[in-house]
C-alpha cells in the first residue's frame, strides 16, 4: 500500500488553498503556528508540498515546469487539430520560441513554483523555532522533516533556475506585508545556493526506503546533485564531470537507499510506468498516487489522451487530444525496438472491451481512428505539415506510462480482468537509468566525447530491456558507435515525455541551432524563458533576462 497518500490527501483538505489559483505573486505562504500541536499535524504540513508538486513538475493539465520543459524542444508539440487546440497560439509559440514576455502560462509556472516554495519555506520557520515536545516529535524526527523539505526546496530552486536563471532566493516566510521584496539571483548564485543546500542536508534525511516513497532522501538528494552537476557546465560556468560522477556512484552503491530493496534497474522497460510501479527497483523519486485510498490521480491523461481515449485502454478518463509525437521521431526507434510498441500508440485503434474498432469523434467521425506520424488535413487532402494543420488523428501518441482498465476486456483473445490497481500510477521524476545516462555522458564529456567501455557498458546495461536476446547483438553500442550525437539521441529514445529534453538540448548546443520538423534555429537567448512581466510589475526588483 502506498502509505503515503492517506496523510497526502489529509495535507491538501488543511491547506485550503487550491492549487489553480494563480493570480498572486506567491513567495511564501504562512501557515499558522498553532496548527502544530501533535505528530499529525506536524506531517501533514511536512508533505503537502508534495502534494503541490503534482501541478508543476508532472504533466498536470496546468502550465507548470513540465509542459516548457518538454514542448519547446524537439520530440512533443501540440499542435492545432481541426477545431481544438488552438488556444491563442500558446503551443505554437512554445513550439517555434516565440514566446513573450507576458506568456500567461510561464507565469503560472512561476506562481506555481514559487508557492511550493512558500509550502516548504512555512514549515521550516515553523519546525526551527518550535519545541519537539509541543509538536510530540522527537528531535531526531524534527531534524529529518527539516532536511527533507530543504532538500524538496532546492528541488523547486533547481527547476525555476532551469526556467527563468536570474531568480529571487526566498528561504524565509515573511511574518509582516511590509517586508523587502526579494532581490534576484543570478543563475550562478541560485546554483551555489541549491548545491549547498542539499550538501548540508543530504545526511539528515532519510536513506530511501518503502517508507520514504513519494518524499525527498539522501537518494533524492544525490539524483538533484547529478542533474546539477551534469548541467553545471551551463548553469555555474564551470564543468564538473567529477562531482556528477561521484554522486552518481553513491546510487549506483545503493548509498542512498532504495525504495524496495537495493537499487537496481528493473528487469524489463513496462516496471517503472504501470500501475504497480511502486514497486519499481529503479524509481528515486516520483510522484505518488493512490486513486483507490485517496482518489488522487495523475493529470497527464488529460495532456495525451485522446476525445475517447478510455475505449482503447478500457478506462474511464479521456483527455484534450493535445500532446503527439513531433513528425520523424517515432521513426527514430528501431523497428524491432521494444518500446516503439510498448510506449506509443500507432495506427488503427480497436475498443479494449472486444477489439471493435474505435471511432474517431471529430473529422473521422464514423470512422476508425487511426494515429499516423504526420501532422496535416489528411481528411481534405492537405499537404501542408506545420503546428496549424494537423487533425483528429494526427500524430503518435503517449503509451509510456499506463493507468490500467477498470472494466474487463479481450485482447487477442485473452480475457483481461479489471486491474486492481487502476490509476494509481505515479509519475517518476528520478529513475536510475537516467542516473547511468548521467554518469556515462560526465565519462565521455571528460574523454572529449570519446566513450569508455564503462560508458558504453552503462548505457547498454539500460537499452538492452528494449530488445529481444536475438537481437541485442547488433543492436548494442561499442565505443565506436557511441558517439555524443548517438548518445543524445538515446537519451531521447529512453527519456521521451520525462520532461528533460529540453535541457538536454541546451547542454548540447542545440536547443538554438537545430531543425526539427517545421521549427528554424532561434536566438541563444531563447535557452532561459523571460521572467513573467507580471511578476516585475508586482516585484520592480526582478530583472529581465537578456534579449527581452
Amino acid at each position: 500500500m502506498k502509505n503515503i497518500v492517506k496523510i497526502l490527501m489529509l495535507a491538501c483538505v488543511v491547506s485550503a488553498s487550491s492549487c489553480t489559483k494563480l493570480d498572486e505573486n506567491a513567495y511564501d505562504v504562512i501557515v499558522a503556528e498553532d496548527f502544530y500541536t501533535n505528530k499529525n499535524e506536524v506531517i501533514s504540513a511536512v508533505l503537502r508540498p508534495y502534494t503541490h508538486a503534482n501541478a508543476w513538475i508532472s504533466p498536470s493539465g496546468q502550465d507548470g515546469w513540465w509542459r516548457p520543459a518538454e514542448l519547446s524542444a524537439d520530440q512533443l508539440a501540440w499542435p492545432t487539430k481541426g477545431r481544438h487546440g488552438e488556444d491563442n497560439g500558446k503551443w505554437k509559440r512554445l513550439h517555434y520560441h516565440t514566446w513573450t514576455v507576458d506568456e500567461g502560462g510561464l507565469n503560472n509556472a512561476w506562481v506555481l513554483m514559487y508557492w511550493g516554495v512558500g509550502l516548504c519555506n512555512s514549515p521550516i520557520d515553523i519546525l526551527e523555532k518550535s519545541d519537539v515536545a509541543s509538536m510530540g516529535i522527537t528531535a531526531d524526527e524534527k531534524n529529518q522533516y527539516i532536511a527533507e523539505l530543504k532538500l524538496l526546496r532546492a528541488l523547486h530552486y533547481l527547476k525555476l533556475m532551469d526556467l527563468f536563471g536570474n531568480i529571487p532566493i526566498t528561504t524565509k516566510a515573511p511574518t509582516t506585508a511590509e517586508e523587502p521584496l526579494p532581490e534576484p539571483s543570478s543563475t550562478k548564485e541560485v546554483f551555489e545556493f541549491i548545491e549547498q543546500e542539499i550538501r548540508d542536508n543530504i545526511d539528515l534525511a532519510p536513506k530511501l526506503s518503502r517508507a520514504m516513497l513519494g518524499r525527498m532522501s539522501q537518494a533524492t538528494g544525490y539524483a538533484m546533485l547529478v542533474e546539477l552537476y551534469l548541467n553545471a557546465e551551463k548553469w555555474s560556468g564551470q564543468p564538473r564531470w567529477d562531482d556528477c560522477i561521484a554522486a552518481a556512484d553513491k546510487l549506483i552503491s545503493g548509498s542512498g537507499g532504495g525504495l524496495n530493496g537495493a537499487m537496481e534497474l528493473d528487469p524489463n522497460i513496462k516496471d517503472a510506468y504501470v500501475p504497480t510501479n511502486d514497486l519499481s527497483k529503479e524509481t528515486i523519486f516520483s510522484i505518488a498516487y493512490d486513486y483507490k485510498i485517496a482518489d488522487f490521480s495523475a493529470g497527464f491523461p488529460s495532456e495525451f489522451y485522446h476525445f475517447v481515449q478510455s475505449e482503447i485502454y478500457g478506462g474511464g478518463r479521456n483527455g484534450n487530444n493535445g500532446i503527439v509525437l513531433v513528425p520523424g521521431v517515432f521513426g527514430q526507434y528501431a523497428a524491432n525496438d521494444l518500446r516503439k510498441k510498448e510506449w506509443f500508440l500507432s495506427g488503427p485503434m480497436v475498443k479494449f472491451v472486444d477489439g471493435k474498432i474505435v471511432e474517431g469523434s471529430e473529422e473521422y467521425k464514423g470512422e476508425q481512428l487511426v494515429f499516423v506520424d504526420y501532422i496535416r488535413r489528411a481528411k481534405s487532402g492537405g499537404t501542408s505539415s506545420t503546428m496549424s494543420d494537423g487533425e483528429e488523428n494526427s500524430g503518435i501518441r503517449f503509451n509510456k506510462y499506463k493507468i490500467g482498465n477498470n472494466v474487463v476486456g479481450t485482447v487477442n483473445g485473452v480475457l483481461i480482468p479489471v486491474n486492481e490497481n487502476y490509476n494509481n500510477t505515479d509519475w517518476n521524476v528520478y529513475r536510475l537509468s537516467w542516473i547511468y545516462f548521467a554518469k556515462a555522458e560526465a565519462l565521455m564529456r571528460k574523454s572529449g566525447g570519446v566513450a569508455s567501455q564503462d560508458a558504453v557498458d552503462l548505457i547498454n546495461s539500460c537499452k538492452k530491456r528494449a530488445f529481444a536476446d536475438t537481437d541485442w547483438a547488433a543492436a548494442q553500442y561499442n565505443t565506436s558507435t557511441l558517439t555524443l550525437d548517438e548518445l543524445l539521441a538515446e537519451r531521447g529514445r529512453e527519456f521521451i515525455f520525462e520532461g528533460f529534453r529540453r535541457r538536454d538540448l541546451i547542454r548540447f548546443g542545440k536547443f538554438h541551432t537545430a531543425t526539427w520538423w517545421d521549427h528554424k534555429p532561434t536566438a541563444e537567448n531563447k535557452t532561459v524563458f523571460p521572467i513573467p512581466q507580471q511578476q516585475i510589475s508586482m516585484n520592480p526588483n526582478l530583472k529581465q533576462n537578456p534579449g527581452y
